[in-house]
């Protein structure tokens, strides 16, 4: 599968599970209607389904670059770490503003996403990388 391809399939498959947790969840933190929390969850979806290809973009261009190949644990930390941490700054006020809440209670309810979104993105990324392989950018250049 082409680098882009690859992306946009893993990109597609985390949102889809991820609308299916947020949106039920955001209903019961802010006591909220599950059409509204899930209109809203499609939409941090569409959001972080931008940011997912352009951050992966991002990180398979400097881990091309590295001299050391493959995946190890740090290596998805740092992955999972860098993707969340600027989707937090992306969502919160969307957050904020669609729950007719403050940007403290938005900001609150993404940190309990965040940790539950830092495992995921790691076990989600180790769980694609198993079935459909490493992307070129983690294989060294004897590998096949």
């Amino acid at each position: 599968m082409t680098p882009r391809t690859r992306r946009v399939v893993q990109a597609l498959l985390y949102e889809v599970f991820a609308i299916a947790f947020v949106g039920p969840v955001l209903g019961l933190l802010f006591d909220k209607p599950f059409a509204t929390t899930m209109a809203l969850a499609v939409v941090l979806s569409a959001m972080a389904l931008c940011w997912n290809y352009v951050f992966n973009a991002g990180f398979e261009w400097w881990e091309s670059r590295q001299a050391v190949k493959g995946r190890s644990l740090a290596r998805r930390v740092v992955h999972g770490a860098g993707f969340e941490g600027g989707l937090t700054l992306i969502l919160v006020p969307v957050m904020a503003w669609w729950l007719d809440s403050t940007f403290l209670n938005a900001f609150l309810a993404n940190v309990g996403l965040l940790l539950y979104f830092f495992v995921y993105a790691i076990a989600f990324t180790w769980a694609f990388d198993k079935v459909f392989g490493l992307p070129q950018s983690a294989l060294a250049p004897s590998d096949p």
